[in-house]
């Protein structure tokens, strides 16, 4: 029998039938959160969320995607717009397996690259895109925006930035003489 990837059996299952496991060490902050829901909103389910079924509960035990499922549960809007219904691929393994499944899963998304995420700023920058737009687009804050293109080194980048006066140098009397203490500044 030749293998073929779960990726290739997407099923239309209900949330009501889909329960998280027991054993998921990953969290996401709420920005990411909030970022993910944005992303579900704006483009929809675009990966299935990962189960094993257990036909004694006619149930879908959640190995990866735990927090796409969460989106929908928490968001009317999105629930209502896909009908109650979460796009899923089935594997079928023990409990070991998923859960070294799991791991792997989310290892294996890994971090975004700082250098690469700097060049991206750049190129939504050089299209036009104001910090705001991109802050908002790519799920930063204002500051990171602006650490990220400081990273790039490239001046045309900050010609928009409105930089403040933080201080005034104070102006120094001319007339005013160091003290003598007797001692140079090679002899301290």
């Amino acid at each position: 029998m030749e293998y073929k990837s779960p990726a290739y059996q997407v099923i239309a299952v209900p949330v009501e039938k889909i329960v998280p496991n027991s054993y998921n060490p990953n969290a996401v902050a709420p920005p990411e959160m909030k970022l993910l829901y944005e992303s579900i909103k704006a483009d929809g389910y675009t990966m299935p969320i990962v189960c094993y079924y257990a036909k004694g509960k006619d149930q879908y035990i959640i190995v990866d995607g735990f927090h796409r499922y969460r989106i929908m549960l928490e968001h009317e809007d999105i629930y209502e717009r896909e009908n109650g219904m979460l796009p899923v691929t089935v594997i079928d393994k023990p409990l070991d397996q998923r859960m070294a499944s799991t791991i792997r899963h989310n290892r294996a998304r890994g971090s975004h690259d700082v250098d690469l995420m700097s060049n991206i700023v750049k190129e939504l920058h050089e299209f036009g895109r104001s910090d705001a737009w991109i802050a908002r687009h790519l799920g930063m804050d204002r500051d990171e925006v602006l650490r990220l293109k400081q990273i790039t080194g490239m001046a045309a980048l900050f010609k928009d930035v409105k930089f403040g006066k933080a201080w005034q140098p104070a102006e120094e009397e001319t007339d005013a003489k160091p003290e003598q203490s007797g001692k140079t500044e090679e002899g301290e």
